[in-house]
């Protein structure tokens, strides 16, 4: 069952990066083709492609959090000399739902952070550097 819910996440978590980043390509290559007029914008946007994937399957799949299926983890204990275990999760349907919406909303997350400092960089490169740099050259 658990090696079932790793295949799963994992193809939810390529599926979501697949369609977000279907959905940001043509903004990546225009603003990189206004940016660096060269044939190296069709490597970065590739390059910002393969980041999507990464980034969207790494953090949807949260294998770390998976683990709690087949491990018992020691509870917190006071001053007792025995640790004691927490039992192994039961995969149920709730947590089938509830792992399956976490995998769609982790990926969306992780993905948007990327963008975020992907078009953040951008927009510094392309907006607020002209402009402080033509504030310079007003002043000499």
């Amino acid at each position: 069952m658990f090696i079932t819910l790793l295949a799963v996440t994992f193809l939810i978590a390529l599926a979501v990066s697949f369609v977000v980043a279907r959905l940001f390509k043509d903004p990546v290559e225009r603003i990189l083709e206004r940016l660096i007029a060269d044939e190296i914008s069709v490597a970065w946007e590739r390059y910002m492609r393969f980041a999507i994937f990464v980034v969207g399957i790494a953090l949807g799949v949260r294998v770390w959090e998976l683990e709690r299926y087949i491990t018992q983890k020691p509870m917190p204990s006071g001053s007792h000399r025995e640790t004691a275990m927490q039992p192994v999760l039961e995969l149920t349907q709730e947590r089938w739902i509830l792992e399956v919406y976490r995998t769609i909303i982790e990926t969306l997350q992780g993905i948007a952070w990327a963008l975020l400092l992907f078009f953040s960089l951008l927009f510094d490169r392309l907006c607020l550097r002209p402009c402080f740099e033509s504030k310079k050259g007003d002043r000499q």
